[in-house]
């Protein structure tokens, strides 16, 4: 009989898991700004509780929230604008001289293997010329669309969040653990693992952002604005994001600097700054109890990465601690949560 009941859970399971995949892709657009939302609920649930202590009305509060995180987008937007203005503002000759930069190296690496050229080479500056862009400007409205549905949205289900409309908790209670004392338990260590993992990261990524600009200046490479916005936004890919960060700045200084100890001091500078804050400070101010192992990392990686793109990519860590702390609740999955901590 029991038997029969472990093969029929096995089927089930097998039949659901593809299914909740399936729902998770194709019902993204709302799934994406639902947790992104829940993670900037959970960074200021401190602050609704410091205001309820002191008798704030609820909408008051939520008001204040709203326009603390209004700020901090402005302050992006603001960055990116001045990025944008950066670029365009460079002159031809930047573009020229990187032109002939590349089209020696792909020369180079073309006479190396052997083949010839059939092209006269890369022009640069056609990607910013009027008819290019107008072919572009399609799929760049179609992002934009996207992009401010998602944050309309995401903004939606933060004011939810807030006004405690969806409670995590509750939630938790009714579906997964079915006790009271398991669900606060549990929804106590998921609002301080998960608050206490997005405060660091912000600030580490923050810091390797001001420190890439830096860089960048100091070593008069062009860009710094943008190139530290990039390495601010990228490193929030766990892992993957520095690698990125250092590689697309390495090829870049390829083909803008000479290749002199200049160009090796600006690599090192940088990888250094990569290695100080998400190697080395990131890992101590993170703490023991929030460790993943390096596989775990990698294979959430992929498979949100895969699932939701980007967002997904941004989201894969926390989403797993989320699912970490679910897992040790229970005596029967808590060897799962065990395999995917550092700490085997």
């Amino acid at each position: 009989m029991l038997e029969k009941r472990r093969t029929t859970n096995l089927l089930l399971t097998a039949i659901v898991i593809p299914i909740v995949f399936y729902l998770l892709k194709t019902l993204s657009f709302i799934f994406i700004p639902l947790i992104f939302s829940m993670f900037i609920a959970l960074l200021f649930l401190p602050l609704m509780r410091w205001f309820k202590k002191r008798k704030f009305p609820k909408y008051i509060s939520i008001f204040i929230v709203i326009v603390i995180i209004v700020a901090l987008l402005k302050v992006l937007l603001e960055l990116i604008q001045l990025s944008g203005q950066e670029i365009f503002a460079a002159n031809n000759s930047f573009f020229e001289k990187a032109e002939l930069k590349i089209s020696n190296l792909i020369f180079e690496i073309q006479s190396f293997l052997g083949v010839e050229s059939k092209s006269e080479g890369i022009q640069v500056s056609q990607f910013l010329n009027p008819d290019n862009l107008f072919q572009n400007l399609k799929k760049s409205l179609s992002f934009v669309g996207n992009l401010l549905t998602t944050i309309l949205m995401t903004a939606f289900f933060v004011v939810l969040w807030l006004a405690e409309s969806i409670n995590i908790q509750k939630v938790l209670n009714y579906t997964i653990l079915k006790q009271r004392f398991a669900s606060i338990k549990a929804f106590s260590k998921i609002e301080k693992d998960l608050i206490k993992f997005l405060k660091v990261k912000f600030f580490m990524s923050l810091l390797t952002g001001i420190g890439t600009g830096l860089a960048c200046l100091f070593f008069d490479v062009s860009f710094p604005i943008f190139w530290g916005l990039f390495a601010f936004v990228i490193n929030f890919v766990q892992m993957v994001g520095s690698f990125i960060s250092v590689i697309s700045l390495t090829l870049f200084a390829i083909v803008e600097l000479d290749p002199t100890s200049t160009l090796l001091f600006f690599i090192i500078a940088i990888s250094g700054v990569q290695v100080l804050f998400g190697a080395i400070l990131e890992p101590i101010f993170m703490g023991k109890s929030f460790s993943i192992n390096i596989i775990t990392v990698l294979v959430v990686l992929m498979f949100w990465g895969f699932l939701w793109g980007v967002p997904g990519l941004i989201m894969a860590i926390p989403i797993t601690v989320f699912i970490k702390i679910i897992l040790e609740q229970f005596p029967g999955s808590k060897r799962i949560a065990n395999i995917m901590s550092a700490k085997n």
